[in-house]
């Protein structure tokens, strides 16, 4: 009676046991996932060789993610962000950024991911883990896992290329017909795919191509600039082009061609996607070299009057007072936002699986702050949206407010 007494307790016990096991690999939906918190890091370039760094954009993402907190989470889950990753503009760096973020840290998802040289894509593809950021390279293009927030930069031939920049400064320049455009890139595999789908951007709104030069070091700005100049100045017909479009990753290579240029009595249009920072403004010297340029960030302008922009500057205060707000800042951001979205349209039962299942099925977002953006279509094209900003006296204008386009086939 003894033994049968010690073996029901013994089973009994099991079987609770067995439930209990049950009950919890239920209740844990996902890696990163608990009933209550989700929790997501990010990688950033936020030193390099160059200076170049993206470190604002944690605080864009962290101001959304405090927002979205705040307002009770998404399905009763708030995000707990460990910050992120600096990768020092390395490959290398960046895939082990990755994997501690996924084996150690144990997160559900990396955002945001701004970083040039992001070498963690291959290891999240392969492991199912979401990324969300600035689709800046090839390595974003032709994933299931990479969500850029303005699509993928580097289509292959045949996929849609983006015509909006071109476009949108058409329309600024009253016409493209008989205006001759000039694209400078670096040696990066990154500037050099972007000169080429950024060139037929401009071919496609009606400018002539006047040449592209991807020969500049990305490592450093040259300490001479006047062999870029004389190719820039003498590339249409022994004459100047109307435009030149620079595709390159730091505020001192813009500042350093800008400025021989200018030396050089370049009077064209000079535009670039990265010298809408604010923080560019302290600096005389910077400031003077970027007076007239006009950017053209893949979201709307700071300046805008739009409910979405406002929305954001609060946000931002409210997590970090006083802060300057800058292109990377609103990149974090917009990530941030399309990856809370992608997670309401998911639900409460939320695993990785059944989250790509909803971010690849027919997914679309849009939003006035960023443009529109569809999954799975936008894995292999960018977007298509874009807005420019002039930086006239001192301070910065929109020049064209956000709108999307079209694209074409890139050839």
């Amino acid at each position: 009676m003894v033994r049968r007494g010690t073996m029901a307790v013994l089973v009994a016990l099991l079987v609770t046991g067995c439930a209990a096991q049950q009950q919890g690999t239920a209740g844990t939906a996902a890696p990163g996932v608990t009933d209550t918190t989700i929790k997501v890091g990010g990688v950033l370039t936020k030193t390099s060789a160059s200076g170049y760094s993206t470190k604002d954009a944690e605080v864009g993402a962290k101001a959304r993610f405090e927002r979205a907190n705040a307002e009770g989470g998404v399905h009763g889950r708030k995000i707990e962000f460990t910050g992120a990753e600096d990768d020092g503009q390395d490959a290398a760096k960046g895939d082990a950024a990755a994997k501690k973020l996924v084996q150690k840290d144990q997160v559900f998802a990396l955002v945001p991911v701004h970083a040039p040289n992001f070498g963690g894509a291959a290891f999240l593809e392969q492991q199912g883990v979401p990324w969300f950021g600035w689709a800046t390279g090839p390595q974003w293009c032709g994933t299931k896992t990479g969500f850029g927030y303005n699509g993928c930069l580097a289509p292959k031939q045949g996929a849609g290329s983006q015509t909006w920049w071109g476009r949108q400064l058409a329309d600024l320049l009253g016409g493209a017909a008989g205006k001759s455009v000039y694209v400078q890139t670096s040696d990066s595999s990154g500037s050099k795919y972007g000169g080429t789908t950024i060139s037929q951007s401009f071919t496609a709104a009606g400018f002539e191509l006047a040449g592209v030069n991807s020969g500049l070091p990305a490592a450093a700005p040259p300490p001479d600039w006047l062999p870029y100049v004389n190719k820039i100045m003498t590339s249409n017909g022994g004459k100047p082009p109307d435009v030149v479009v620079s595709v390159i990753a730091g505020t001192k290579f813009n500042v350093g061609l800008y400025s021989a240029l200018k030396r050089a009595g370049y009077k064209g249009v000079l535009t670039d996607a990265t010298s809408y920072d604010a923080a560019i403004l302290k600096d005389p010297a910077s400031a003077q070299a970027l007076e007239g340029v006009i950017a053209a960030p893949m979201f709307e302008p700071f300046e805008s009057s739009a409910p979405e922009i406002a929305q954001l500057k609060q946000d931002v205060e409210k997590v970090a007072p006083g802060t300057t707000l800058t292109q990377h800042l609103a990149i974090g951001y917009w990530a941030a936002d399309i990856f809370l979205d992608l997670l309401d349209k998911t639900g409460k039962d939320l695993t990785r699986e059944k989250f790509l299942a909803t971010g690849n099925g027919s997914y679309v977002y849009e939003n006035a702050g960023f443009g529109r953006i569809q999954y799975p279509k936008d894995h292999s094209e960018p977007n298509g949206c874009g807005a420019l900003v002039k930086l006239e006296n001192g301070a910065f204008q929109v020049a064209k407010s956000m709108k999307c386009f079209d694209n074409v086939p890139l050839k």
